[in-house]
Order: C-alpha cells, then sequence, then structure tokens
C-alpha cells in the first residue's frame, strides 16, 4: 500500500472514525533469552503507561520470547507486524515497542530502519517508548535513532566476543561447552569445586551458574560398540556406510534413537572426545551471519581434561585410514568414478553412489559440476524423471496452499488472526499458536497396503501438527490427524490404514475440532 492510498484511505474517513483509528496502538515485545532482566511483562507495563499518557488504546500485542535481536529468522511476532502491515489489515495506526534495541539488533543498521520504513510507508507509526527523543522524522531524532542502531548492533558484538572468550578458558580448564554428550558419554554436572552432581538427560540443563558440565564414560555396551566401530573401520576396512548397515541390521539405534547413517558414523570416528580431548570451535556461527568450518589451528583445545574410553592408538589408526581416504579429486577422477560405476550397475541415482564404497560423497559431484543430473550426462546417463511423481507433488502442493487459505479465512471469520510461514510450513495463530501442516501421499507397500509417511523438521517445534492423509489417488483429502506436541517425539512416522488407539485417537475426518479448539472462553468470575 502507498503513502497516497493510505492517506486517501484515511480523508475518506469520517471525522469520529479517523479519531478512533488515530487512537488505536499495536504494541511489540521481544526478549532474548528467559533469563532476561527484562522481560516482556515488564516493557510491557512501560508500554501501557505510556500509551496512557499519550491516549492511546492497544488493540493488539505481537512478542518475541526467547528470540535473538540479530535477524527476523525465527521472529514471528515481528513478522506477523510486517506482513500484516504490508498487506494493509491494519488497525492500528502506530506500533509502541520499548526501545531501539527491542526492535532489533541487526548487524546492519538499514535493516532495522527498512522494517520501519514498511511501518511508516503505510501510514504506521513506530514509537520508542523508553527513548529519550520523540520518533518523528525530524533531523535530531534521525541522528540519535541512527547510533542507537549502530550501537545496538555493537553491543552483540562486543558480546559475542566476550562470550567466546569466556567459554574458550572454560573448555580449556576441562568443561564441555553445549551439545549432546554423544553414543558412548553422558554429560555430568559438576560444582564449581569439581564435585559430581549428577548425570544431565536427554533435554536437561544446568540451573546454577556456576555449576559445570563434563564427559564421563556412558554404559559399558555402548563402549564396546564405539571400540568395534574403530575396529571394523581401521582392521576389518569396512567402510562407514558398511558399519551403519551392520548396526542397523542388529538393532543398534544412535545416541538420538535413530538409525546410524555414514555421517553419523563419520563424526564418531573423527571426534577426539574418544580420547578424552576437549575440542571446541570446529565450527562457528557468530552473530548468525555465516557458518563456517574453521581450520585446525583455530580450534581451541584441552588434551586429556575427559576420562577416554578409547585407545589412543586404535583413534590414531582410524584417523590415518580416514585421511587417506581424503583424496583430492580431479573433475577427470570424479568422472572415472562414476562411469565405471555406470558400467557395473547399468544406471546411476545418489542410493548407488552412497553405497559404492570406493566413490566420492555425493556432495562432491553436485559441488563440482552443479547437480548430479549433470554430472550424470557427462558421463553418458540420461536420467528418467518420474513425472508422475512430479505432478503429484504439484498436486500436495496446490492442495496445501488451499487447505491453508481456507484455514486462515475461518480464524479471521471467528475474529482471530493467522499467518502463514511458507518456508518453514507453520500457521502462526493469534501469535499464541504455531501449527505445522504436512501434506502426505498414499502409497502402496509389497504387500499392497496404503501407507503415509509423516516427518518432522526438528529445528520446528509447533504446538501442533496437522497431517493430511491423502486418498489412494493423491487427488482429495482421506482424513486428518491432530497431533499435539507432547506426542510428537519422532521425527519420522509411518502411518498405516489403522494405527491403534495411541495414534487414531487423533484421527478426524475433518477440522472442525481444530477450529472449536481455537474458539476464545469468556470466563467471568461469578460472584
Amino acid at each position: 500500500m502507498s503513502p497516497d492510498s493510505k492517506s486517501v484511505s484515511l480523508d475518506s474517513m469520517k471525522e469520529t472514525d479517523k479519531e478512533a483509528w488515530l487512537r488505536r496502538a499495536a504494541a511489540y515485545v521481544r526478549k532474548s533469552t528467559d533469563h532476561q532482566q527484562y522481560s516482556t511483562n515488564n516493557q510491557m507495563d512501560f508500554i501501557r503507561e505510556d500509551a496512557r499518557r499519550r491516549g492511546l488504546e492497544i488493540v493488539k500485542i505481537f512478542s518475541d520470547e526467547g528470540k535473538s535481536g540479530l535477524s527476523i529468522e525465527g521472529r514471528e511476532g515481528l513478522k506477523a507486524v510486517i506482513a500484516e502491515i504490508e498487506a494493509g489489515q491494519a488497525n492500528y495506526s502506530c506500533i509502541l515497542v520499548y526501545d531501539v534495541s527491542r526492535w532489533g539488533r541487526f548487524q546492519d543498521p538499514d535493516e532495522s530502519a527498512y522494517y520501519e520504513f514498511v511501518c511508516r510507508r503505510a501510514g504506521i507509526a513506530v514509537r520508542y517508548c523508553a527513548e529519550p527523543f520523540e520518533n518523528d522524522g525530524s533531523p535530531i531524532s534521525t541522528i540519535i535513532k541512527g547510533i542507537k542502531r549502530a550501537m545496538a548492533g555493537e553491543y552483540s558484538r562486543e558480546l559475542s566476543a566476550k562470550v567466546f572468550q569466556g567459554a574458550c578458558r572454560l573448555v580449556r580448564r576441562g568443561y564441555k561447552q553445549g551439545g549432546s554428550a554423544g553414543y558412548g558419554l553422558r554429560r555430568m554436572l559438576v560444582d564449581q569445586n569439581g564435585q559430581r552432581k549428577g548425570v544431565l538427560k536427554n533435554g536437561e540443563q544446568k540451573s546454577i551458574q556456576t555449576d559445570r558440565v563434563i564427559c564421563i564414560p556412558g554404559p559399558a555396551e555402548e563402549i564396546k560398540v564405539i571400540r568395534e566401530i574403530f575396529k571394523m573401520f581401521s582392521g576389518e576396512g569396512n567402510g562407514e556406510t558398511e558399519i551403519a548397515r551392520i548396526l542397523n541390521q542388529r538393532g543398534i539405534l544412535s545416541d538420538t534413537g535413530d538409525p546410524w547413517t555414514a555421517s553419523r558414523i563419520r563424526h564418531l570416528l573423527t571426534n577426539e572426545k574418544y580420547i578424552g580431548n576437549n575440542v571446541y570451535h570446529r565450527v562457528s556461527f557468530k552473530l548468525k551471519q555465516k557458518r563456517v568450518v574453521n581450520p585446525p589451528e583455530e580450534w581451541v583445545r584441552a588434551d586429556g581434561v575427559f576420562e577416554r574410553v578409547l585407545d589412543p592408538e586404535l583413534f590414531l589408526k582410524a584417523r590415518q585410514v580416514y585421511q587417506a581416504r581424503k583424496i583430492q579429486y580431479t573433475d577427470e577422477q570424479l568422472l572415472k568414478n562414476l562411469r565405471e560405476l555406470l558400467l557395473q550397475q547399468g544406471h546411476l541415482n545418489s542410493g548407488l553412489i552412497a553405497k559404492a564404497e570406493d566413490m566420492p560423497p555425493k556432495h562432491l559431484f553436485r559441488r563440482r559440476f552443479g547437480s548430479l543430473v549433470t554430472a550424470y550426462r557427462l558421463v553418458g546417463f540420461e536420467p528418467r524423471l518420474n513425472y508422475k511423481h512430479l505432478k503429484v507433488t504439484r498436486r500436495l502442493h496446490l492442495k496445501c496452499t488451499e487447505l491453508v487459505g481456507a484455514l486462515i479465512q475461518k480464524i479471521e471469520a471467528s475474529g482471530g488472526t493467522a499467518c502463514w510461514n511458507k518456508r518453514a510450513k507453520l500457521l502462526q495463530i493469534n501469535n499464541e499458536l504455531q501449527v505445522a501442516i504436512a501434506i502426505t501421499r498414499q502409497s502402496v507397500t509389497d504387500f499392497g497396503t496404503p501407507r503415509w509417511v509423516v516427518r518432522v523438521d526438528s529445528d520446528l517445534k509447533p504446538d501442533f501438527m496437522i497431517v493430511v492423509r491423502m486418498d489412494a489417488r493423491n487427488e482429495e483429502i482421506r482424513d486428518y490427524y491432530l497431533f499435539p506436541k507432547l506426542e510428537m517425539t519422532w521425527r519420522r512416522k509411518r502411518l498405516g490404514e489403522e494405527n491403534g488407539i495411541s495414534l487414531d485417537a487423533y484421527r478426524f475426518r475433518t477440522l472442525d475440532c481444530f477450529m472449536d479448539l481455537l474458539n476464545r472462553v469468556n470466563l467471568q468470575r461469578k460472584i
């Protein structure tokens, strides 16, 4: 919406409607951690007092709890503000924010200015309640605001450097910094004097700031598996893929409860924590800018600080074998290996490349030639595209779009708000509820029975997941599963026609029950 169109709509308002609109305001609050002193409640107290002084009525609150201000990614509250304003659906004249840093600590001050410009372009003012200046567009306020934005970004950079230096000191003293312990190890909580307090389970964190975490050996059966993995790799000549297959056939799961993969085996074989070394800063992702794989000379390490579970000689032998396999392939060598695999198998696909022991990893072909299909064609193999599969994929994408649109329309008709995050496939409802939507195609097993496969992105934390099962032709919706967050303990689930009461209790023919869950109830105190 252009400034002109907004001004026309204001001019066309009745004087009473214009005055009512100018008195309406929205509030945006953000806190970056759960331990932050200035909570969203404290921010709202200050914002409400400022609104009272200005004679404004707060009609809507947007919130980002525990979200960093370094970027807009993951900040669904701010995204909802921008999306609503750009769509011309804002029913308020201004947005009240505690201060400039709550709007964001963007590393590029222009990014912060851009989001404010989007609001101002639509006729919506942004007011910083705790700042000593009035955000009225005057030269003085513009200069001060620019300085404040730069200071907010600089604060994050300085804090990042301090946190990194502190983490390095703790690593050198033998304390683990973040992440899971890994297969065959456990995280032990110790106090400031080094006294052991207990083993932390998956998902548990320390509650006292002076406590620390170290790695200790896990169950004897897991340690036995670790030693067997190293022997299979360095002594018996088995590759990562073959080792993963052997473990999966024996029903041995990884530390996350998932089947083993070649990458999991590779990570285990190259991790020095199994010989007692604490290594940090192998990969960095500072200020949420770019993931960087650091060279070994930049690693921060402390050797022999953990109780080892593996003989160092066996680890070094495995490392030598691994390094010998890391050959610097030329383009000609890559294509030669691919051509030999084609002669052996008669065709090519990513699965064959992954299973072949002496083949370079498939990601190397993608990086070198742009895609696997391009590499296939360079060795004379023309892959057959599954046009039927692509057609179904497009149909399911359209079905998902239709379903989301229908849900948003129903929610808004009932007085609520909804915003669709296309990338994450999350529906943000009333700035309170996140709902994932998964459209699952129907396939047929070798026994002729229908099957639907549901996959959950481990990075998403939705409150509910709507699983849509398609019919036999993958044209119409068969039914829905509405799984709450507590039930989504899996990353991949296969559904059959009947799945038992533990799953089918969440099955519904329509989404009317879901809409019933969203209904507001007016709780009045009875006297």
